[in-house]
């Protein structure tokens, strides 16, 4: 019987680099990139309103866990800039968690209370977590678009050595 796959929403700043660095992790089955977290139904790259670039992961949950994805998320963006990551600038680029059930939140808070505790960033964690909402599919040419331009543009970048401990229980 295969296992079932789990679903992760996360917001990070554009969109193109979290795809390209996400779905080479071990059990990430499928990527695609959007819009949520805003008011605007049907949203568009012209057209997003206050929704967050975002990206949709399924993984199978045999391979990797929720937690695994978060600490590679909080590695490759800096989440203690509110609204911003490198040049891009504006509530699109924020940094959020949507959880799609309980867990996938009580997962999300400690590792942020992780990252905080870790002193790995400059400034306490801005990452908002929300509950999942819908997710509007951007346009065909913003999909995989590191893979067809591979010196396109991104502000994400693996940190060599980045590792987040557990914080001490106190």
């Amino acid at each position: 019987m295969a296992a079932q796959t789990q679903r992760a929403v996360l917001a990070g700043g554009c969109f193109w680099g979290m795809e390209e660095l996400i779905r080479r992790l071990p059990g990430v089955t499928a990527t695609r990139v959007g819009y949520t977290g805003g008011d605007v139904p049907n949203a568009t790259y012209r057209n997003h309103g206050t929704h967050a670039e975002a990206i949709e992961i399924l993984f199978d949950p045999a391979k990797t866990d929720f937690r695994a994805i978060l600490e590679f998320f909080f590695q490759i963006h800096d989440p203690s800039t509110k609204n911003r990551q490198g040049n891009d600038i504006g509530l699109s680029y924020r940094s959020a968690i949507y959880y799609v059930d309980d867990e996938q939140k009580r997962i999300a808070e400690d590792t942020i209370a992780d990252v905080d505790a870790s002193g790995l960033w400059p400034g306490k964690v801005v990452t908002e977590v929300e509950p999942v909402g819908p997710f509007w599919e951007a346009e065909p040419e913003h999909q995989d678009y590191l893979q067809r331009y591979p010196d396109g543009y991104t502000c994400h970048f693996p940190r060599p050595g980045w590792r987040l401990p557990a914080r001490a229980e106190g």
